[in-house]
């Protein structure tokens, strides 16, 4: 029995984390054909983005309950509102693409939110803001990655990519202004 089991986590890559287990299904179901490495680069772009998106509305659902700074909660609608849109345009555009996107986030993002649900008062809000400032970095690399890269086969998804990229700067810099002021 424990053989089977050993052997079974073995298979799947022993990982867990939602956003493999999405990057690997597209894999799997592109393996071997002509669209192999595009659908792959999709993928990888894609279900990081709709992890990276759900940390920023769970945190953001989380903020506006237990914030105690008026701009920190401001901020923390902005997030559930912007990121609630653009999950709904990148999971209709993974649909079209038959790109897997994960329906959790990652085990990365689940320690964030984790290490939030910990914290409260003036503590949780600066944690909040540092968290937003770094994941809208991650975002704003990524997302210029594939909207800049002139190798980039597939025009709606680097579409896409340019198209979120400013709001996302502006999402970084009013976090970064909000961090500022809470020193």
């Amino acid at each position: 029995m424990a053989c089977v089991f050993l052997f079974g986590t073995m298979s799947c890559g022993g990982s867990n984390d939602s956003v493999e287990q999405a990057q690997n299904a597209t894999e799997q179901r592109f393996e071997d054909t002509a669209m192999e490495e595009e659908r792959d680069d999709q993928g990888e772009f894609m279900t990081k983005a709709a992890s990276s998106s759900m940390m920023e509305i769970e945190a953001g659902k989380l903020a506006q309950e237990r914030a105690t700074n008026p701009q920190v909660k401001e901020f923390a609608a902005m997030m559930v509102k912007d990121h609630t849109a653009a999950s709904k345009e990148l999971s209709d555009l993974a649909m079209s693409k038959n790109i897997t996107l994960p329906d959790s986030m990652s085990n990365d993002h689940m320690d964030h939110m984790r290490d939030l649900r910990e914290k409260q008062g003036a503590e949780f809000d600066k944690d909040y803001m540092d968290k937003m400032v770094s994941a809208h970095d991650n975002d704003i690399s990524m997302f210029e990655d594939v909207a800049e890269d002139n190798n980039y086969k597939d025009a709606e998804v680097k579409a896409f990519a340019a198209k979120t990229l400013p709001k996302l700067r502006e999402h970084h810099q009013r976090a970064q202004q909000i961090k500022d002021a809470l020193k």
